[in-house]
């Protein structure tokens, strides 16, 4: 199982970003968790300083604007 850190200050484009991760989950039939970290000091940890930043398996894949679907997709088939 994936894990997926949506980072940022619950923002729409965060809340969007976490909302397309699901649902590209959900079409492909893989199992994640998503967790919304929106501790500016945790955001920082990761070096995100444009959100929203996305983090899988602890490593930082994306930062700064809404990632496409095909993004989201590599990162779950990854």
């Amino acid at each position: 199982m994936k894990t997926f850190k949506v980072l940022g200050s619950g923002c729409c484009n965060c809340n969007t970003t976490a909302d397309l991760i699901d649902r590209k989950a959900k079409e492909l039939g893989v199992d994640v968790t998503i967790e919304k970290v929106t501790e500016m000091g945790d955001i920082l940890g990761y070096g995100v300083m444009s959100t929203p930043g996305v983090v899988v398996d602890e490593v930082v894949v994306h930062a700064g604007g809404t990632p496409t679907p095909a993004q989201v997709e590599d990162w779950i088939k990854a």
